[in-house]
């Protein structure tokens, strides 16, 4: 029997390379020589090769996203569970947050004085940093985690293989519906986070330090402004992508079975952390060196 042209082309086109290179793990037993070994566990245990992975994954979702592949069907459900889902850790965290930031500046500043730049300073550090890392930061922990141990239960139960019978593309199904939850729900969780942790340094002002609320938000508002709303909105897009192609490549290349969905969604985390921090950093130098603060 042959098999028309297009029928071939399109199946060879679904075996991407990150989806390859997984599923010779679960060729292991049939073919146990030592270097097959060799391999497969340097796959396993190599941080490099998997967040390799994960930056190939992310070029595979930007490039979906350009061509307008997008599985619409399970967008909510994961905006859900990355939004309401996370609302109470983030808001609890921000605003105890903002307590204590606010405890550290205005103590110092009082004491010299500059009673009017305890908001300002809240603003510069508080808004432009601790917010979106604080936030992206939790919904990594909850969120990331659980998109490694739910796909990654799907790669040790050949689930994914299932997928790809089905002439179903597995980044397509489980990957872009994802990062798309993960974008959309970042940047509203983090202004929420904001607007906490604004009304928790409020709180310890006025009420530890008798700063007024007025001249506490005066203060706020002079040294934050729109561009600054832009660039943590921005920031918190680009966390929210960081979180979900962790979770997600890390959940793709899990092996071992049921330890390892718990050692893929542990290093998922971490992973994520590291990598928001260092992302970070770059971001801060790019968006406010021209003002001189980073």
């Amino acid at each position: 029997m042959k098999i028309p042209v297009n029928v071939a082309q399109s199946w060879s086109r679904r075996f991407n390379s990150i989806l390859s290179l997984t599923r010779i793990f679960s060729l292991e037993s049939a073919y146990p020589s030592t270097d097959f070994h060799r391999a497969t566990d340097y796959l396993q245990n190599c941080w490099t090769a998997r967040f390799l992975m994960a930056v190939l994954l992310g070029g595979q979702v930007l490039m979906r996203l350009l061509k307008g592949k997008i599985c619409r069907r399970h967008i909510m459900e994961h905006m859900v569970t990355v939004g309401p889902g996370s609302l109470i850790a983030v808001l609890l965290t921000s605003f105890f947050s903002g307590m204590i930031f606010t405890i550290q500046t205005a103590r110092e500043l009082v004491q010299f004085g500059a009673v009017s730049a305890v908001g300002g300073a809240f603003a510069i550090a508080f808004c432009r940093e601790l917010a979106p890392i604080l936030t992206a930061s939790i919904i990594a922990g909850q969120v990331g985690s659980a998109f490694a141990a739910e796909i990654g239960g799907m790669r040790v139960t050949e689930q994914i293989d299932a997928l790809q019978m089905l002439r179903t593309d597995p980044v397509d199904y489980l990957v872009v519906p994802r990062v798309i939850a993960c974008c959309m729900m970042l940047p509203i969780m983090t202004i929420l986070a904001l607007v906490t942790g604004i009304l928790g340094g409020v709180f310890i002002a006025a009420n530890l330090y008798s700063l007024p609320a007025a001249t506490f938000l005066d203060s706020v508002q002079a040294f934050l402004n729109l561009t600054d709303l832009f660039n943590v909105v921005l920031k918190a897009f680009v966390f929210g992508a960081i979180v979900a192609v962790i979770g997600c490549s890390w959940g793709l290349t899990t092996t071992g079975g049921v330890k390892g969905i718990g050692r893929s969604a542990t290093a998922a985390v971490v992973t994520t952390w590291v990598t928001i921090f260092i992302v970070n950093f770059f971001l801060s130098l790019v968006m406010f060196q021209e003002l001189g603060i980073a």
